[in-house]
């Protein structure tokens, strides 16, 4: 059974952010093959002020957190990719361009949330309210405005599927995913291990954005008012109040075992297949990268902790300081065998000389034995 780690994510341009606590890191492929990894830390207002931690409310303040540290990692991870004008600078122009590309990015902010209420807020709503006559029920529009919002989400997600780095950006979500299952089921974090991973998460903000969706339409459906503009004003602010309920509800599911809650969790799962997809091995090397900038997974799962990089240098050096010192008990070795032999060799020299000094002496009384044996026998003769 999965437990709870409280570790977050995010898929980048070549790269995962991992979240954990205060602290983030992302880890991003450069175009030289090598892993960049960022580590930083993010002080929420829940943690400043306890009043912006009450629930629901801290749902609206995570959802707004966590969408503008998404644009800010997303445009750090494309800064190694941006083109060779850029890298050809200077330093002062580069800071001008950097400020360009802050307010552009804001900009970019600020279109994307209008867009995404125009597409997903008032496009099926207008479409309901043309559809007046024929569905006279406020009740039965509002749920039929729920369902035609959620197709319309499923259909901009088919769609942004056939650009080719959106293609490469779901496979890093699938890393991440594949990681973060990796260490709640209890495995060793290896590219081994995590490829085994599913690449659902009860926790994703896919799943997220269809329970937000799925929420509105029993708000709508029984928040009834009279004038169309009221209508329209309603379900534009009530978007953070439907944000911090969703949030709870995925809060809640991420926390927790059991049928209920594997039932309820299905249907975000299921559309978790069209923003994921199965990585490779440089992808999930870089999931990781982050996650071990930011988590101690070790301890999380209760196994013992690796030798430090301290440690292993102490290691290292220990082993080269044993390695030395047999080297030198082996040159002392072989340096006193070599002195024994040279003592035999010198002792034996020393009694060959007195062998060879000794020779004259041993021929002459063997000279002198032989001629007087001769004599013996002469006189004998005679």
């Amino acid at each position: 059974m999965a437990r709870y780690s409280g570790i977050g994510g995010q898929a980048v341009i070549e790269g995962v952010m991992m979240k954990n606590k205060s602290e983030y890191a992302v880890a991003v492929r450069k175009p030289d093959g090598q892993i960049e990894i960022k580590k930083s830390k993010s002080t929420s207002l829940r943690d400043k002020h306890k009043g912006f931690d009450i629930p629901i409310i801290r749902g609206v303040v995570t959802f707004i957190e966590s969408f503008t540290m998404g644009m800010g990692v997303l445009n750090y991870s494309a800064s190694f990719y941006e083109d060779d004008e850029k890298k050809d600078m200077t330093e002062e122009q580069k800071k001008k361009a950097e400020k360009k590309d802050s307010i552009l990015t804001v900009l970019i902010m600020i279109l994307a949330i209008i867009l995404a209420i125009g597409i997903f807020v008032l496009a099926p709503f207008f479409a309901m309210e043309a559809l007046k006559k024929v569905i006279p029920s406020e009740m039965l529009r509002g749920f039929l405005e729920g369902v035609l919002r959620v197709i319309i989400f499923i259909a901009y997600v088919k769609l942004i599927t056939l650009v080719e780095d959106i293609k490469r950006l779901f496979k890093y979500h699938g890393a991440e995913h594949k990681s973060i299952n990796c260490v709640e089921n209890g495995e060793d974090l290896t590219v081994e291990n995590v490829k085994k991973q599913s690449t659902e998460h009860r926790r994703c903000g896919t799943s997220f954005l269809l329970f937000v969706m799925v929420v509105s339409i029993l708000f709508f459906m029984f928040i009834i008012v009279g004038a169309v503009w009221l209508r329209m004003l309603l379900r534009i602010l009530l978007i953070p109040v439907i944000a911090g309920l969703s949030y709870e509800l995925i809060r809640f599911l991420g926390s927790h075992e059991g049928k209920v809650v594997y039932v309820i969790s299905r249907p975000g799962m299921w559309l978790q297949r069209l923003t994921t997809a199965e990585p490779d091995d440089e992808m999930i090397e870089c999931a990781i990268a982050s996650i071990n900038a930011v988590f101690d997974w070790r301890a999380f799962q209760g196994k013992p902790a690796l030798p430090t990089e301290m440690e292993d240098e102490d290691a290292d050096a220990q082993e080269t300081a044993d390695v030395q010192s047999d080297t030198v008990n082996e040159a002392d070795a072989s340096t006193e065998g070599e002195t024994q032999v040279a003592a035999r060799t010198e002792n034996d020299h020393l009694q060959a000389s007195e062998t060879e000094t000794d020779k004259p002496a041993q021929d002459m009384a063997a000279e002198f034995v032989t001629e007087e044996s001769v004599e013996d026998i002469i006189v004998e003769d005679f």
